[in-house]
């Protein structure tokens, strides 16, 4: 079988922030911060273009965040309640 691909190895292999043509010390938005994350470093526009989709998973987090501590203040206030037994 013969195939037609000619691709450099070093760019199939090894994460897109090592690359010399990558950001060059440019800030990046949130959308490729959360591709780099989500494709663990091998693609910055794997979410594409729009910031939008950057932006929903910041705000996710934080919410999982603000959740996870409001849930937590809850639910030790409930346990130490429970522990006092009525005489």
């Amino acid at each position: 079988m013969k195939t037609d691909f000619d691709y450099p190895q070093k760019d199939l292999i090894g994460s897109v922030v090592f690359r010399p043509n990558f950001n060059n010390f440019e800030t990046i938005n949130a959308n490729q911060a959360w591709s780099l994350f989500f494709t663990a470093g091998q693609d910055d526009k794997g979410l594409g273009q729009e910031i939008e989709f950057g932006r929903f998973f910041t705000n996710l987090l934080i919410a999982i965040g603000v959740t996870g501590i409001i849930w937590v203040i809850y639910f030790s206030q409930l346990a130490g309640l429970a522990r006092l037994k009525p005489y």
